[in-house]
């Protein structure tokens, strides 16, 4: 059947190689220096994270990790990986927040990635729900007047973005996005189409059936577009305009849903690229976003 095709492609926990060849994905020599050659990876490697754990509403073991900043701050990143990631992949933005910013830093392992259990991968629908509790946890480790930004990449965008939505701590004080889709639905209707040159009917309503019964979500449900039309917290969008994989128009319309927000696009960034080919120009934007809000 094609849904348990589709599913176990793209949701099920184990091994993928689809994405391998994939040109949409293909990464520019400067932003693969960055990635795999960065002096953020000898910088997370020399940082003593607390590793802290979580039991999830459904049961899962879930990891997370903590750093201190140098000096006593009230302020906190809590950042969300994207795609077949890791919690420290998200180092290449936390060393930014330490060193520069001198904010304490959190990041997760989400469901189904790196020491997290699942069996499945959520797309950030039931992760914002294991956010929400790690940012209980982050404001009991930082203490009430604690302030807070929550940075997500990709499925990680997505998943701070489905957080919006819900009832947030006033501790969350804004929101960065970099490079989200709208919503599952939309994402594996795009790529469906782009990869394998198929309709979204009748295999997607399969597909978001089976996931229903496997992993608790439908692909519609799973609504970043929806949940930000509902969000208080400011949010900025990052997205790269050479984005083949999630499109930028995908951005725009997230932009164009939320009450308080702001946008950049990248001329020549593809999916995720933008950090790490315009660091500057990100940084800049980013800090001068954070004024705003942070105290």
């Amino acid at each position: 059947m094609a849904g348990n095709f589709f599913y176990d492609l793209a949701i099920k926990r184990e091994k993928k190689e689809f994405l391998q060849g994939n040109e949409d994905l293909t990464v520019s020599t400067a932003a693969m220096d960055v990635f795999l050659k960065g002096d953020w990876r000898s910088w997370v490697a020399n940082q003593d994270f607390e590793q802290w754990q979580l039991e999830s509403y459904d049961g899962l073991h879930l990891n997370g990790y903590f750093l201190e900043a140098k000096k006593p701050t009230n302020k906190t990143v809590i950042l969300a990986h994207g795609y077949l990631g890791d919690a420290m992949d998200m180092g290449l933005y936390g060393q930014y927040y330490y060193e520069e910013l001198g904010y304490n830093i959190f990041t997760a392992d989400l469901r189904g990635h790196g020491g997290s259990e699942g069996d499945y991968i959520g797309f950030g629908w039931h992760d914002r729900l294991d956010y929400l509790d790690w940012t209980d946890k982050v404001i009991n480790r930082v203490g009430k007047d604690a302030e807070i930004v929550v940075h997500g990449l990709s499925m990680g965008a997505s998943t701070v973005l489905m957080m919006s939505g819900e009832r947030l701590p006033e501790n969350i004080k804004a929101i960065i996005s970099d490079s989200a889709y709208t919503s599952v639905y939309d994402l594996f209707k795009y790529q469906m189409n782009r990869m394998y040159h198929l309709p979204a009917f009748p295999i997607l309503p399969t597909t978001s059936l089976i996931t229903s019964i496997r992993a608790d979500y439908s692909l519609k449900e799973a609504s970043a577009l929806e949940q930000v039309k509902k969000a208080n917290v400011p949010i900025l969008y990052f997205h790269g305009k050479n984005d083949d994989f999630v499109p930028t128009k995908m951005a725009s319309k997230l932009y164009q849903n939320t009450e308080k927000a702001e946008i950049m696009l990248f001329a020549e960034a593809s999916h995720g690229e933008a950090y790490a080919i315009y660091r500057e120009q990100y940084q800049t934007k980013l800090t001068e976003f954070l004024t705003k809000y942070m105290r």
